[in-house]
């Protein structure tokens, strides 16, 4: 990690730090803590990390924006801003300008498709899109188009991830969109896919690093037959399976995000390292949020408690563009066309 990309971590850690305390936000029945983390965020660049300046973004690297996610994934926070930068990425691969406020992406599941009719208006389904229902603008692919469509213009059915944030279907019926252009060569679905695959990854590692934080102070804290938790066996040997779990998700996520910093073209390394990623931390999250509960109790269950704020959140992450079980299959796929002889270079290039 650069200087730069330290400065940028260290902002949004201290804006998470100040507007976005886990405590506060679980007794806030109404949300109000929202529209200033947001404003702060946008203030400061983040929404619009990955775009140029010349697009109305902050232009920072795209290590940065990774490192944002990360930071983003530690707090735990239920807004949109890795759907915000996505959209504008996307955006910013068709040179079309980024608007103000909350965005979100179409389409982020795998069997969707949106079609770019003759007339240039665009129609289709799209199931599962994070914050729909917030966003003011959706950023599309449709067929060999990116576009930028107006959300009040869709209508939006609300729906709920397992974390209870918004995942909602967004019908599209000849909608007009408010800029238009050709996509670049190697930006399509699976690009998008992969993009939003790997920003969930980011954000499945920094919620496990928390998870592992606040499951080692409880188990320092919580008494037990007379003794903390945390000097029994059992107990240690859970903790040490989280971090384990955790480190191999940094790893996974960390690798990815360093690959796909450099700019290359999405080829099959770069597909490698996405898709692996993807299912790595999908894996982890199924095991580190079990552990972490066991490690709390019953107490872990209870809205009271913080611990569900990234536990359910890492487990609903999952399934957003592609579950493990998806790009398992893809990543076969991969493997299966390239032939034995073409696996171990590919591996051992990365």
């Amino acid at each position: 990690m650069t200087e730069t990309d330290n400065i940028v971590a260290e902002t949004a850690e201290r804006i998470f730090a100040d507007l976005a305390d886990a405590q506060t936000i679980n007794h806030d029945k109404q949300g109000s803590w929202k529209a200033p983390l947001w404003q702060a965020l946008a203030e400061n660049g983040l929404a619009l990390s990955w775009v140029p300046e010349d697009c109305d973004g902050s232009g920072t690297s795209m290590a940065e924006g990774f490192s944002v996610l990360s930071v983003a994934g530690r707090a735990g926070v239920s807004v949109p801003l890795a759907e915000t930068m996505l959209a504008g990425w996307l955006l910013a691969q068709g040179k079309i300008k980024s608007p103000a406020g909350m965005m979100t992406v179409a389409p982020a599941n795998t069997r969707d498709r949106l079609t770019l009719n003759g007339d240039g208006t665009i129609s289709g389904r799209a199931r599962g899109i994070p914050f729909a229902r917030e966003a003011k603008h959706i950023a599309v692919v449709a067929g060999s188009s990116i576009a930028l469509i107006d959300a009040s213009a869709c209508k939006i059915d609300a729906g709920l991830s397992l974390a209870g944030d918004h995942s909602d279907t967004v019908h599209l019926d000849k909608v007009k969109p408010t800029a238009i252009a050709k996509a670049p060569a190697g930006i399509d679905e699976k690009a998008l896919l992969l993009m939003g695959a790997l920003a969930r990854s980011l954000q499945i590692a920094g919620a496990l690093e928390t998870m592992l934080s606040i499951s080692v102070q409880y188990s320092g804290e919580r008494v037990a037959f007379e003794k903390k938790i945390s000097k029994f066996q059992a107990v240690q040997h859970n903790l040490a399976k989280l971090a384990g779990e955790t480190s191999a998700a940094l790893a996974a996520a960390s690798s990815a995000a360093d690959a796909f910093s450099h700019g290359a073209p999405i080829d099959d390394a770069l597909f490698l390292e996405a898709a692996a990623a993807k299912i790595r931390c999908s894996e982890a999250a199924e095991k580190g949020a079990a552990i972490a509960h066991q490690v709390h109790g019953a107490i872990g269950f209870t809205q009271e408690h913080i611990l569900h704020r990234y536990t359910l959140r890492a487990l609903a992450w999952r399934d957003d563009f592609g579950s493990e079980s998806y790009w398992a299959v893809e990543l076969g796929k991969l493997v299966a066309n390239l032939g034995a002889d073409e696996l171990w270079p590919l591996v051992a290039s990365r």
